[in-house]
């Protein structure tokens, strides 16, 4: 039978030596790598639901292209292995296909990577896929299969969702993992200019609640009481109805965390909905104190009005990470400090600081490179939300790798850490499903 092997490249990267040894020092960094490194490639996963019986399928994760995935991957003799890698991992990537290649082993790509960078990743794959893989993973096996040439496979329109199999959750393997993920959306309806998000796939699109149900019923028939994370970029920011996605994820009685925006915090009747579908925590962006970066469309607001509609979230019993960005056009080694004298004094349950990072395909990108202002010898690796990849306009680039890592020191110091969880934990006594006998229903991150 002809054999698919499905592989990811996971882990948080850092290239910096000095912010590598400090993260190996602070608990808040350790437990947000970790978190990350087990999530699963949700793209692999939702290929492999729609293999053809036929096929048979493994699926494998590793932070880089050593020997031992080599050999493992290679002893099952595929006829294909499609690959995931995101763009701080595409180095990796690109080695372990010239491995296979060298052993005549067909190998493809795809991702938001391969879709912005496809004659780049055509140099280093038999085959790339730019888009939405699923409408063209029927033509991607069967060239596969009888050895036909391949080189760039694009979707002829975008994928109805309506259409997504459920995901092969079940080639996870035995292993509990700290969370499994479920995608309710692709894409996002702002156009934020940093924003590498999946709508780079394509247009925003949202998933019905009767696929959302059959992939929940599917995660709970391998873990009865699963922490879910939603592969979204803004679960609640289109038209759809909310009621019948919440609705879903009540009746499934999952704990979950997702990525909105802030309005939702102006909606007292959608919070309560929310907390009551079993959402315990939410990701934020807040973004810069320094500058609104360009595209915020509706999102844009004042940071005062922000951050009341944040607690509010919280007063519902839903924890927030507030993420913040440093390095906009703007910033200077003052506004850093001033960031981490407002995030020690910060009420949300956990910030997130990651570096302004220019990923392909960006609006962001496409003005500093216009502006020259990429760095030429910082390569894909750089790219990790933690190294600097560009010439700030108010500060050098050791002054803004000297301010973030400073930051970061202060930002996740034992004691910040430790007033973190007890918000936290405050705010899921308040929850209608947590109360004081789950007051850590996920693991940091």
């Amino acid at each position: 039978m002809p054999h698919v092997a499905f592989v990811s490249f996971t882990g948080l990267r850092i290239c910096s030596r000095e912010l590598l040894d400090l993260g190996m020092t602070l608990p808040g960094l350790r437990q947000r790598g970790a978190a990350i490194e087990w999530l699963p490639s949700l793209g692999l996963l939702t290929l492999a639901g729609m293999t053809p019986g036929q096929w048979t399928c493994s699926y494998h994760e590793s932070d880089r292209a050593n020997g031992e995935l080599i050999s493992r991957v290679c002893g099952e003799h595929p006829t294909l292995v499609a690959v995931s890698a995101l763009t701080a991992s595409i180095l990796e990537a690109y080695d372990f296909s010239a491995e296979l290649r060298r052993r005549r082993i067909r190998t493809v790509l795809g991702g938001l990577h391969a879709t912005t960078c496809a004659d780049e990743a055509g140099q280093h794959f038999d085959a790339v896929v730019v888009g939405d893989g699923e409408p063209v993973w029927g033509d991607v096996l069967r060239d596969a299969h009888d050895a036909r040439p391949a080189t760039v496979y694009r979707p002829a329109r975008p994928f109805d969702l309506a259409r997504s199999p459920v995901p092969r959750y079940d080639l996870l393997g035995a292993a509990r993992r700290p969370r499994l993920t479920l995608q309710t959306q692709r894409g996002c309806p702002l156009a934020c200019d940093f924003c590498a998000a999946s709508r780079l796939l394509g247009p925003f699109r949202e998933k019905p609640a009767a696929n959302i149900r059959a992939e929940l019923d599917a995660i709970r028939s391998i873990e009865p009481r699963p922490i879910i994370e939603l592969a979204d970029d803004n679960t609640l920011a289109g038209n759809r109805d909310h009621a019948a996605l919440l609705d879903e994820f009540e009746r499934s009685d999952v704990r979950y965390f997702t990525e909105c925006d802030w309005r939702i915090g102006e909606q007292p009747e959608l919070l309560a909905r929310l907390a009551a579908s079993g959402c315990v925590q939410v990701l934020v962006g807040v973004e810069s104190l320094v500058a609104a970066p360009v595209g915020f469309g509706p999102k844009a607001a004042d940071l005062p009005r922000m951050m009341d509609a944040l607690l509010a979230i919280q007063a519902a019993g839903i924890a927030v990470i507030g993420c913040f960005i440093v390095g906009c056009d703007g910033e200077t080694r003052a506004s850093i400090d001033a960031l981490a004298e407002f995030l020690n004094e910060c009420p949300l349950a956990d910030v997130q600081v990651t570096l302004q990072t220019p990923f392909p395909g960006t609006a962001l990108r496409r003005r500093l490179e216009r502006a020259g202002r990429i760095l030429p010898d910082r390569d894909w690796s750089h790219y990790t939300l933690f190294d600097v990849t560009f010439q700030p306009d108010a500060m050098s680039v050791a002054e803004l790798e000297c301010g973030f890592r400073e930051l970061v020191r202060e930002v996740y110091r034992p004691e910040a850490v430790r007033c973190r969880q007890a918000i936290r934990r405050q705010t899921w006594r308040r929850h209608p499903k947590l109360g004081r006998s789950e007051s850590e229903p996920l693991p940091l991150s």
